[in-house]
């Protein structure tokens, strides 16, 4: 297995490789988000990471860029192209296919987005909110 330095890093992707994903064209979108960074030299500012399931099956493919915390659904390898175009390389998240992103220290859905909520983690309203 590899073991990569990771210094220097500005920037992390996780693709979602999980089933949904996988039969939406994660593969396909995998490849090109992998080939565009090579293509516009950004290897060395930005890491990769394969994921398994990311929990948002009805987004898929999933896509997730750190530090910033964007989360983009149906990402199609155009669509991916365009993201490392837009975000990677100019910080500029493609709004069209953004659901969240962090605000404020934490994860907000986007005002635009017409994906769906989802389970609430937090069923239990009388708990307290966590200070991380």
């Amino acid at each position: 297995m590899t073991t990569w330095n990771l210094e220097g890093m500005k920037k992390h992707v996780l693709m979602c490789n999980g089933s949904s994903c996988m039969r939406k064209g994660g593969e396909e979108v995998t490849v090109a988000i992998r080939d565009e960074i090579k293509t516009l030299g950004l290897d060395e500012h930005v890491h990769t990471s394969r994921t398994r399931c990311n929990g948002r099956c009805k987004d898929a493919c999933v896509v997730v860029v750190y530090p910033e915390g964007a989360w983009y659904e149906g990402m199609t390898p155009d669509k991916a192209r365009l993201m490392v175009q837009s975000h990677l390389r100019d910080n500029v998240p493609l709004q069209d296919s953004l659901v969240y992103q962090f605000e404020e220290g934490q994860l907000a859905r986007t005002s635009h987005t017409e994906a769906i909520k989802g389970i609430q983690k937090n069923k239990d309203e009388k708990k307290e909110s966590v200070k991380l």
